[in-house]
């Protein structure tokens, strides 16, 4: 069984940075997809970015600018980038894996298309 493990979170002022990580372990087969969502308190769980088998990346449009995605396969790890953090950052970041192979591939990135989750790192951006 697929372990989803996030780390990076913090506590920012505006304007600043953080890199979270999502270390993969436990699972041997295809992985078609690995992205990154979040939710505030109250609301729905959103994409923000997602890396896909292909080498192609999706990412949101209110975040696109200040955010990169990447993978690095070697060591099954996802990362991402965040610059020019804004307080409506602040959330619960959770990262997610596709092992079964997705139909449609959505911008941003759907919870449904994802079938394994981390417990999530939290982000919050304050002055």
């Amino acid at each position: 069984e697929m372990q989803l493990v996030e780390s990076g979170g913090g506590s920012v002022q505006p304007g600043g940075s953080l890199r979270l990580s999502c270390a993969a372990s436990g699972y041997t087969g295809s992985i078609y997809s690995m992205g990154w969502f979040r939710q505030a308190p109250g609301k729905e769980r959103q994409g923000v970015a997602a890396a896909d088998s292909d080498d192609s990346t999706r990412v949101a449009t209110s975040v696109r600018g200040r955010i990169t995605i990447s993978m690095d396969n070697a060591k099954n790890t996802l990362y991402l980038e965040m610059r020019n953090l804004k307080p409506e950052d602040t959330a619960m970041y959770y990262c997610a894996a596709d092992t079964r192979g997705a139909q449609r591939r959505r911008i941003p990135p759907h919870p449904s298309e994802y079938n394994a989750w981390g417990q999530g790192t939290q982000v919050t951006v304050s002055s």
